[in-house]
């Protein structure tokens, strides 16, 4: 009988936060433990309790990292992680990858050819990849992440509009009537009580919850996500006053894209967009680059964020935060984010598994 395939988590740097967060999983949750590949250096392994979750050691066996202290070992040792884990997956030996964070900076001085993790996976497993992220109270997908702002109008093309847009349809389904938070299925499925003049102090029960999340999750399946898209301009353009790039590029895209996704808006602006989104007017929102999302998306959801990889034929996701040098290994960081990432990365494998 073939073994099932494990859910690997990478150590991240290991002078980050990322083995804090993954003992403080696997610590709360010891049933599923026997599921999950750990892939870290081999004395951390050694040391710590994993509940009964597989050790995986990569790297230098020697190598004792020191939490809040990083080095270019210890980045190296990440990099080591990543490759075990894309490795494992393209073999079989895992169902899907939950990355722990690594600093950008320590990588590069470790010789990492990649902007991000992102671009990693995107190479290491082809595709063509989507940044999106999901956990908290917004679902928010990126058409461009890592590059300049100068070069984003390059980007305002049919074939890179219609990848991210393919990307935020596929996970709003899939995680339609998570239960983790005040998530957006759940706000679509009791919008009425943010719309003007209704009470925000109505009590809502565990039952009336349950029922809201799976209204939504079968409302969503049925029509399809409400999908609002970022304007580049200063309110979307305003009619072509403060730029073309709505009227010339961005909406005729969007007006072919919509006979494949019937609730997909046309360029908003996106100063209120974010908004419109917490007040359940929109399932989700496409932003065209990476601050125009992650900036109200940190400010909102910072602690429960999740970093998703779409597009590419296996699962990965990443908590939403960085390494948080200053305070590892000190008892101070939340696994919140990561445990949101588990159960995405699960959510994820499960649509596809009904494909």
């Amino acid at each position: 009988m073939a073994t099932k395939a494990k859910l690997a988590f990478t150590c991240g740097d290991p002078a980050g936060v990322g083995p804090d967060v993954i003992l403080d999983w696997l610590k709360k949750n010891p049933a599923m433990a026997h599921g999950v590949a750990v892939i870290g250096p081999a004395q951390w392994l050694k040391r710590v309790d994993l509940h009964g979750a597989a050790a995986v050691p990569v790297g230098d066996e020697n190598l004792k990292p020191v939490s809040g202290q990083p080095t270019i070992a210890g980045a190296k040792l990440a990099w080591d992680a990543l490759e075990r884990a894309a490795a494992g997956t393209r073999a079989g030996e895992f169902s899907a990858v939950v990355t722990g964070p690594v600093s950008k900076e320590w990588l590069q001085r470790a010789g990492y050819p990649f902007p991000g993790q992102t671009e990693f996976f995107a190479e290491r497993w082809g595709g063509d990849a989507t940044m999106a992220f999901c956990g908290g109270k917004l679902l928010v997908a990126l058409l461009t992440w890592h590059i300049p702002l100068r070069e984003v109008p390059a980007h305002l093309t049919h074939a890179e509009l219609a990848r991210t847009v393919a990307a935020i349809d596929e996970l709003a389904r899939a995680t339609a009537g998570s239960s983790e938070g005040a998530t957006f299925s759940e706000r679509s499925a009791s919008r009425t009580s943010s719309l003007p003049g209704a009470s925000s102090e109505i009590p809502v029960s565990g039952e009336t919850r349950a029922l809201s999340q799976t209204s939504a999750s079968i409302e969503i399946a049925t029509r399809g996500p409400r999908i609002g898209v970022c304007g580049l301009n200063p309110h979307a353009g305003e009619a072509g006053l403060l730029g073309h790039e709505e009227i010339e590029t961005i909406d005729p895209i969007l007006d072919e894209l919509r006979k494949t996704y019937p609730h997909l808006s046309r360029t908003q602006p996106a100063d209120t967009l974010f908004a419109r989104q917490l007040r359940g007017e929109f399932d989700a929102i496409v932003a065209l680059y990476h601050d125009q999302g992650l900036a109200p998306l940190k400010t909102v959801d910072f602690d429960e964020s999740v970093n998703v990889t779409l597009g590419l034929p296996f699962v990965r996701t990443s908590p939403d935060h960085g390494t948080a040098f200053g305070i590892a290994g000190r008892g101070l960081a939340s696994s919140t984010s990561f445990s949101n990432a588990v159960k995405v990365a699960q959510q994820l494998i499960g649509a596809r598994e009904k494909l």
